[in-house]
């Protein structure tokens, strides 16, 4: 986060707010399909910014499972057509109109509302759908932060009082949000359990996530049969996450502590959330489910937001967090990409970045 501080009106009129008419270059689909298909390279003049208005140049963009989902019409979030794609960025402000204050530019900011459209060279966005962030942070970590390391953040604070030392065991572990998970678990003095698939480079994967934060990295046939909790290694678990479903979230109810919560966010395997029968009724834990989108929208304006990001910031600058693996692409190759989003299958995942820049 960066302090700002609003420029003299008089230095205003002196032509930063007034800037040459600008070709904006935009991924648009007038329908909903594969990506490859209804996407689209279009150009569109856009007008000076005016009244709370901000003229921005974009960055970054990153490709989520969730933009893919929306241009497919299968997202709850429903775009008004024609779209331009795409809902997180970082970009860099050019001008602004002569009632914005609190923007200036050369600022980097970032999007605090869904939908906005950020597959696109420049767009014209509203003051309050703006958040500035320090250039320190790192074009990945911004153009990367309102989603996954945001949903992180959510369920570890909103569900159960941790505290130093208590344990947090999710799967999909080397998720975006999972790596995000052991980063925020390090920073603040929790155990953090993972559970991932089996895979013949599994070794590679554990090494990395430990790198990142997790205490203890299991296979989903390890955690069926591991004594870290019965043996009083770690603590049992209070909190748990789940973004796959079916027998996966099963096993991890069996880990929870009495009194715990599994909070799903997602679900892979497209299977539904089961439970044992014991843990239920002798353990009395409970389940929730998070969508980003929603505490957004329902939290816009709240100081929990805004501390939220200055504290994310804060660990970007300070090294403690970073960006899910991932690979820079020019616009121009975009179909390449969003295949590539679809189906790629490494052992950590790859998150691609639209480079705009």
């Amino acid at each position: 986060m960066m302090l700002r501080q609003t420029l003299p009106r008089n230095t205003r009129s002196q032509g930063l707010v007034r800037q040459m008419a600008v070709m904006a270059k935009s991924l648009k689909y007038t329908q909903y399909g594969e990506p490859q298909d209804v996407l689209h390279l279009v150009e569109t003049q856009l007008a000076d910014p005016k009244d709370k208005q901000v003229l921005v140049k974009i960055l970054a963009a990153p490709i989520n499972p969730a933009d893919i989902n929306t241009i497919q019409g299968k997202y709850p979030v429903k775009p008004k057509f024609p779209a331009v794609a795409g809902n997180e960025c970082v970009a860099e402000v050019i001008c602004v109109g002569d009632k914005v204050k609190g923007l200036q530019p050369g600022e980097h900011v970032v999007p605090l509302t869904t939908g906005l459209g950020t597959w696109t060279t420049h767009a014209v966005y509203n003051e309050d759908q703006l958040l500035a962030v320090s250039k320190n942070v790192g074009l990945a970590e911004a153009a990367t932060i309102t989603v996954n390391p945001c949903t992180a953040y959510r369920m570890l604070r909103d569900f159960v009082k941790l505290s130093p030392g208590d344990t947090v065991i999710q799967n999909g572990a080397n998720s975006a949000v999972g790596q995000a998970v052991h980063q925020l678990c390090r920073a603040w003095n929790l155990r953090s359990v993972g559970i991932v698939r089996d895979r013949p480079e599994i070794g590679e994967l554990k090494q990395q996530l430990e790198c990142l934060g997790a205490t203890v990295v299991l296979t989903e046939a390890e955690v069926r049969t591991t004594d870290l909790f019965k043996s009083g290694t770690l603590k049992k678990p209070k909190l748990a996450f789940n973004c796959v479903g079916g027998k996966s979230a099963t096993e991890v109810t069996r880990h929870l502590d009495n009194g715990g919560i599994m909070v799903t966010y997602g679900g892979m395997s497209r299977e539904p959330v089961t439970v044992a029968t014991g843990p239920l009724i002798f353990k009395d834990i409970a389940f929730r489910g998070f969508w980003m989108t929603r505490w957004s929208k329902e939290n816009y304006d709240a100081p929990e937001r805004l501390q939220m990001f200055k504290e994310l910031c804060e660990l970007v600058e300070q090294r403690k967090f970073v960006a899910p693996p991932h690979e820079m692409v020019p616009l121009d190759k975009f179909k390449e990409a969003a295949s590539a989003a679809l189906t790629f299958k490494g052992f950590t995942g790859k998150k691609y970045i639209l480079n705009m820049s």
